[in-house]
């Protein structure tokens, strides 16, 4: 019965979109994932029937997809150009990823290293900005996200977004940068006790809490080589 219904009237667990969040894109077939490109099929086939019957005539093979043309695709009922333009498109997305490097990830393990990765983002700023540096254990560099703009009062930085973007980045080490526009980087009580929240929310969360970086134009100050973490 299901070849009969449109995608959005199947079972849920049967539904490519809906199966891909839950299982994630690795546990769909070829046809399940293009069907999620397309959309929707035809009066007469779901979109994944339809790419299944596209797949199964290039012998399950996307290499064989991609050498298709835009004439060939619009043959079957139910792509148009738009589709079959939508599937190329992935097809050439697939074999440029194939041929880069990949992308090497910056290492940042002390002080220094965060240091000259953040000074670039800072050195014009006039006003404070504090941002947070996530790494996997190898320190490399997830992302870095900044958190604050125009001052980093408590009240300013939310240690539950900070917490909240290490998770869902899948971050196991942590730092934390601000700038000095005044060029002073001696820490303040308030960058002491910014720096103290974060480590015992980090502590809880079992996240390693690297350093945190105070940058100025030439000079930084760590409060890992002050000795000053606790």
């Amino acid at each position: 019965m299901s070849e009969k219904l449109s995608i959005n009237e199947w079972a849920e667990e049967d539904r490519p979109r809906e199966k891909m969040e839950r299982l994630g894109a690795e546990n769909l077939s070829n046809a399940e994932l293009l069907a999620i490109l397309i959309g929707s099929g035809s009066s007469k086939e779901s979109a994944v029937d339809l790419m299944k019957r596209v797949m199964n005539d290039c012998n399950n093979n996307l290499n064989t997809l991609g050498k298709l043309s835009l004439n060939d695709l619009e043959k079957y009922n139910g792509l148009g150009p738009a589709k079959s333009i939508t599937i190329l498109a992935a097809c050439e997305l697939g074999k440029r990823r194939q041929r880069e490097e990949v992308e090497k990830k910056t290492s940042l393990n002390c002080a220094s290293d965060i240091y000259e990765y953040m000074h670039p983002r800072m050195q014009d700023l006039d006003v404070e900005e504090a941002w947070i540096i996530l790494m996997n254990q190898n320190y490399k560099l997830i992302k870095a996200i900044r958190i604050s703009h125009g001052g980093i009062s408590e009240t300013a930085v939310d240690i539950r977004i900070i917490m909240k973007e290490a998770i869902l980045s899948n971050a196991t080490v942590l730092a934390l940068s601000h700038n000095h526009p005044s060029n002073n980087p001696n820490p303040s009580r308030q960058d002491d006790r910014l720096t103290e929240r974060v480590m015992k929310a980090c502590d809880i969360m079992r996240i390693y809490f690297l350093d945190h970086v105070i940058v100025t134009d030439g000079v930084y100050y760590s409060y890992r080589e002050a000795h000053h973490i606790i």
